[in-house]
């Protein structure tokens, strides 16, 4: 697979009108770093590229929002981002802007070069217009009902509950827009369109069958099913010319000698693909490179790592632009991974159903490498996967705790201990528990071949974009290392057999430097602090995985006999309780809040799992009945939570509600409200929540109960 001269990696470019959340780094960007530095590590040449998406409708529908301009908005998330990113270490070699007059320069390039040779269709269409605000309406700023899934709420270009990739007349009625919610009416408008369909068999070879103008281009099979499913899915559709203009203020003006562009300007799609060329550019000219030697030699590799709602346009409408222009090579994989749910629902950026990026590393820097970690466990490699706070602190205190970090202390422990940090000589047989039997023997070199052959599985786990697996494999290795440790019970034999003793702990610290190598992809800072406890050079990711390899094919030891270590340190601490609590409990709220205003208003519950389609016989369902506050307390340890026992009329009932910034206990007690009574229990700071009491919230954030009439009898069903 590493056949390639140089490789150009790529992240999505995250969309400047909003934060980065966990679903976008187990997406995207936690992978793409993962291989870059695996290539690294492997002494290969690699450009890690990404950059900031900050043209389109979204971003000027968030500044209407917020009330500034888009370029506060962009400026605002673009440093956001870099923030995030640092401090998740992720390892861009540039992150660039959209908004960069390089990439301006560059966009308006390309669409010249491919007007200049034809490859454009311009037509005259019926686009929606809202004639409230008087203005054509960019997909982003058309709603209706998503086609594939019955959400009402689908945006032109895509549906964010199922991710469905659309178009406008796609969408079912009722068709509104979102700058005045009136109903948009058709009118004429002129644009420039990509005849995909001109490149429906050059792509279907190249999706289907690796090949590029009738050769070898890249191994298909090597291609996630999901990507190849989803890519032969709009093929066997048959595809369309796409218009690769839009009537829009803000965005990268198409080039101005050319007849009818005024107010028009470069599609999103088209023009944030491109970014990628333009961060390169401004890279290659920083580290004094050739640029086109990675996107116009066929020596270099180009790979994209992306979420599945972006598989289409990284597979078939960027390719065809790249193949249209003619001098740019097209990738050899876009190893894309699929969606990451949160405690049983999507994440959901406009629900805040979601864990930010920027408030974990600000509320938790000194555990970034566990997040880094679960992030793994559970990538979302070949289907959705979910993220639970409770999952996150098992498997930190489980397997980084208890497996990792507990076998690396033991090993620094015990060496600093035994021969006061000096490296023991490795030449001595292993002899398990000194039994005489055969099997029972393992000599030094038994030890490396061992890790050797855990090694190459690791690697070749990455070069298959499996990285769970690889991570599983790394774990795997510290496994063995805590089993030579139980099985040779130095502690034991250090008096009456101390040559085992010797050879045992100089296999084990044999073991931790490769973990220090192989932690690396994962987790960088856990990594450093490894081989700060050994007393190695730290790692600068310019081929150490490749050496370490070399060492271990002919059995040379990777700390020399007479090296002495520095002093033991915990890698890692177990996840509080109070930590899972904090996070459920903003849950909570956030599911409350949700819950509350979504009913006073109408609408669909955020409780999709019950009343998907919204139906009457869906809405069943849900158990509304009527309550009375009967007690209430303000939880411990919490500034958020109010213990309610509510009495139902056939039973009383502990609900945890996260009012308490709103209500004092004292004034709602005896209050008649309406309770969501059929809700899942759900145990949060040692108490279990048994239903959800439903709130209104006014335009200023301001909560009041949902109440029967005074009087009401409790127990009631509401219909």
């Amino acid at each position: 697979m590493l056949d390639k001269k140089r490789f150009l990696v790529t992240s999505a470019l995250p969309y400047a009108n909003g934060p980065l959340h966990i679903g976008h780094l187990a997406g995207a960007y936690l992978s793409a770093d993962i291989f870059v530095r695996y290539l690294r590590l492997m002494d290969k040449e690699v450009a890690f590229i990404c950059g900031a998406d900050e043209h389109g409708a979204a971003i000027t529908m968030r500044a209407k929002k917020e009330g500034i301009s888009p370029r506060e908005i962009i400026d605002k998330y673009d440093a956001q981002f870099r923030d995030s990113f640092e401090k998740m270490r992720i390892s861009f070699d540039i992150f660039h802007r959209t908004s960069s007059e390089l990439h301006h320069r560059t966009a308006q390039e390309m669409f010249m070069d491919l007007y200049k040779k034809g490859e454009f269709v311009e037509q005259s269409t019926a686009q929606y217009y809202d004639t409230e605000a008087e203005q054509f309406l960019a997909d982003r700023y058309i709603i209706g009902t998503c086609p594939k899934c019955t959400n009402l709420d689908a945006y032109g270009d895509q549906c964010e509950k199922c991710g469905s990739t659309l178009s406008p007349d796609e969408l079912l009625p009722p068709i509104r827009s979102t700058l005045s919610q009136s109903t948009p009416e058709k009118r004429t408008t002129s644009h420039w369109y990509l005849p995909l369909d001109k490149y429906e068999g050059m792509l279907r070879e190249y999706i289907e069958k690796g090949e590029l103008n009738g050769r070898f281009h890249h191994d298909a099979s090597a291609w996630k099913a999901h990507v190849i499913g989803q890519c032969k899915s709009w093929l066997d559709g048959g595809l369309v010319p796409r218009a690769m203009t839009r009537d829009l203020d803000w965005g990268i003006d198409v080039p101005q000698e050319l007849p009818n562009s005024a107010g028009k300007k470069l599609y999103v799609w088209f023009d944030a693909p491109i970014g990628y060329i333009s961060a390169t550019k401004q890279w290659a000219a920083d580290q004094q490179k050739d640029w086109k030697d990675y996107w116009q030699s066929e020596d270099c590799g180009l790979i994209h790592f992306v979420g599945k709602d972006n598989i289409v346009f990284h597979c078939l409408i960027f390719p065809a632009m790249l193949k249209a222009h003619g001098d740019y090579i097209l990738p050899v994989n876009v190893p894309a991974n699929q969606f990451l749910n949160l405690e049983g629902q999507k994440i959901s950026t406009s629900r805040n159903w979601a864990v930010w990026i920027h408030e974990y590393v600000a509320s938790y820097p000194d555990r970034i490498d566990e997040l880094r970690y679960n992030m793994v466990k559970n990538m979302p490699e070949t289907r959705d996967s979910e993220f639970t706070w409770k999952g996150f602190q098992e498997s930190s205190n489980t397997e980084l705790v208890n497996n990792l970090a507990n076998f690396v202390n033991r090993v620094m422990v015990l060496t600093n201990k035994y021969y006061d940090g000096v490296m023991p000589k490795y030449e001595q047989l292993l002899t398990f528990k000194a039994s005489d039997n055969a099997e029972d023997e393992a000599s030094f070199k038994d030890e490396l071949e061992l890790i050797s052959e855990k090694v190459e599985e690791y690697c070749l786990c990455i070069e298959k974009y499996d990285f769970r697996g690889a991570m599983k494999t790394v774990m795997e290795i510290s496994s063995l290392g805590n089993q030579l440790l139980q099985f040779n019970e130095p502690w034991k034999l250090i008096k009456t057999d101390p040559l085992i003793v010797e050879a045992c702990m100089s296999a084990a610290v044999q073991y931790v430097a490769v973990l220090s190598v192989l932690c690396r992809p994962f987790l960088p800072d856990t990594a450093d602090r490894m081989r700060k406890m050994l007393n190695l050079e730290p790692i600068t990711e310019e081929g150490e995985l490749k050496e370490l390899r070399r060492k271990l094919s002919v059995f040379e030891a990777l700390v020399p006999k007479t090296h002495k270590i520095g002093e033991p340190e915990h890698l890692f601490t177990r996840i509080p309780d109070e930590m899972i609590a904090l996070e459920m409990e903003k849950l909570q709220s956030t599911l409350d809040m949700n819950t509350s205003t979504n009913l006073a208003k109408g609408e669909k519950t955020a409780f999709t799992a019950l009343s998907a389609t919204a139906t009457y016989d869906d809405f069943s369902i849900i158990d509304l009945r009527t309550a009375t506050i009967l007690a209430a307390e303000q939880m411990p340890k919490s500034d958020k939570l109010l213990k309610l026992t509510v009495d139902l009329g056939f039973e009383q009932r502990t609900i945890l509600s996260g009012i308490a910034k709103h209500f004092s206990p004292e004034e709602i007690i005896g209050k008649q409200i309406l309770v969501l009574a059929n809700l899942a229990p759900r145990k949060m700071m040692g108490i279990e929540s048994n239903g959800m009491v439903l709130m209104a919230e006014n335009a200023e954030g301001k909560l009041s109960f949902v109440s029967p009439p005074e009087g009401w009898m409790n127990g009631s069903v509401v219909k």
